[in-house]
């Protein structure tokens, strides 16, 4: 009891010690605390990240759809590159950038 006595009386004040229990359970206690409040600001900014990322390859991809739709040329492209045909008098070398003989 001698404690008590020495602390400021607006430290035993009843509306004080409500409040700031209030506050700690607001805080730290509750479904939706300062830490959970936290991860989910920092899970909403990765997420329009990723959103804007997406926008931005999605309108490449459908230019690129677009490209190929309308010009004979991009579509020969596209099939030499990413499928690998070739005309019937040609002859197709592959070059890996990669080597594969690498010994450990």
């Amino acid at each position: 009891m001698k404690l008590l006595t020495h602390l400021p009386a607006w430290l035993k004040n009843k509306y004080f010690i409500s409040f700031a229990a209030f506050c700690v359970i607001m805080l730290f206690l509750d479904k939706n605390d300062l830490l959970t409040q936290l991860s989910r600001r920092r899970e909403l900014h990765q997420n329009q990240q990723s959103k804007k990322y997406y926008t931005n390859e999605l309108a490449s991809l459908r230019k690129q759809a677009e490209a190929l739709r309308t010009s004979p040329a991009a579509l020969e492209k596209l099939a030499r590159e990413k499928l690998l045909m070739k005309k019937d008098n040609e002859d197709l070398f592959i070059i890996s950038e990669k080597p594969d003989n690498a010994k450990n």
